[in-house]
């Protein structure tokens, strides 16, 4: 197929499109930033650009996985989100159904589950977080636009047949958290392979299930995120001391994280479900918690990224977000 790639100079972009080429997949990259697998230097907010490019590459299907991110409301108003996030997403919708395609696959995000109640932990116990979970009620301008973006594509599915699969995906980004210092970035990351992150790689391979499923499926909505170990029965203690839990599930995770200076999480908020997207998209995360223990306990590598100085493709092409930014 030959497929666009919006976000292609980004963290997931850059991974996917090598896999999408790797297995015959005529792959154009539209991006705001240049980078090695983007062809197309743009916003998706512009609507004669997208057309363009639809009719220039002769595009078939569409992964649209570029967006304004949470780091960026600290950069960006709140109208760059809307154009971006939302009117960005109409404008390929609405071509890709111009041009008779068969599927077409978004990029969303567990964090517009999110709500200010979730986010400050107030329960007494973990909230259990998968695709039925809600009301929805997103803390901020990045989690309002996604949501609007995946009704955008409920809508248009429902309207037109074009298939469309959405994939909440959980954290991947390589960079430092930008609201915790504590534990340590990598221990943070480890920690968060339990519950709510998941690699680059898995991400890139879940679009890529998505892709050659969406067809078949019609409309799915699906969180993306590493396998947990926990079931809803472990909400309550979870809260109250994760690391017993966690210690019962992995025996020797306790002293494998002491060797190497880290900390379990004493308190868990929140777990995402990811098992519908096994069940009806057959695809599971390779990387989970076992895989960062063995990683300890063989002295090899994470087996995730970390880069805290990575630099967000939207900073370098902030002059196509907002003109003269």
């Amino acid at each position: 197929m030959r497929v666009l790639l919006t976000g292609s100079t980004g963290w997931l972009g850059r991974h996917l499109a090598p896999r999408l080429s790797a297995l015959g997949h005529e792959v154009t990259g539209l991006d705001v930033a240049p980078g090695p697998h983007t062809q197309v230097i743009g916003s998706v907010a512009n609507r004669d650009l997208i057309d363009g490019t639809f009719a220039a590459h002769g595009i078939e299907a569409v992964i649209h996985a570029g967006a304004l991110h949470k780091p960026d409301i600290a950069r960006f108003p709140a109208q760059a989100f809307i154009d971006t996030n939302i009117t960005g997403t109409l404008n390929l919708l609405e071509a890709a159904v111009a041009a008779g395609h068969d599927r077409f696959v978004m990029t969303s995000t567990t964090s517009l589950m999110i709500s200010q109640h979730v986010r400050d932990e107030e329960g007494d116990a973990a909230v259990w977080m998968d695709e039925d979970y809600g009301p929805l009620q997103p803390r901020n301008i990045y989690g309002v636009t996604k949501l609007a973006a995946e009704s955008l594509c409920r809508q248009v599915h429902g309207e037109t047949g074009l298939a469309s699969i959405i994939l909440r995906t959980s954290r991947f980004f390589p960079e430092d958290d930008d609201t915790h210092s504590d534990p340590s970035p990598e221990n943070l990351k480890a920690n968060e392979f339990l519950h709510r992150r998941l690699t680059v790689e898995d991400a890139a391979d879940a679009h890529i299930a998505a892709l050659h499923n969406a067809a078949q499926v019609g409309f799915g909505l699906y969180i993306a995120s590493a396998p947990t170990p926990f079931s809803r029965d472990d909400c309550a203690e979870l809260k109250r001391d994760a690391a017993t839990v966690i210690a019962r599930h992995f025996p020797d995770a306790p002293a494998l994280y002491a060797q190497k200076g880290w900390r379990l999480p004493p308190s868990l908020g929140r777990v995402y479900d990811a098992a519908r997207m096994e069940r009806e998209l057959d695809f599971r995360c390779r990387t989970d918690f076992a895989a960062v223990l063995e990683a300890l306990r063989t002295e090899a590598p994470m087996p995730f990224a970390h880069d805290g100085g990575f630099v967000s493709p939207s900073t370098l092409g902030a002059g196509l977000i907002v003109p003269g930014a």
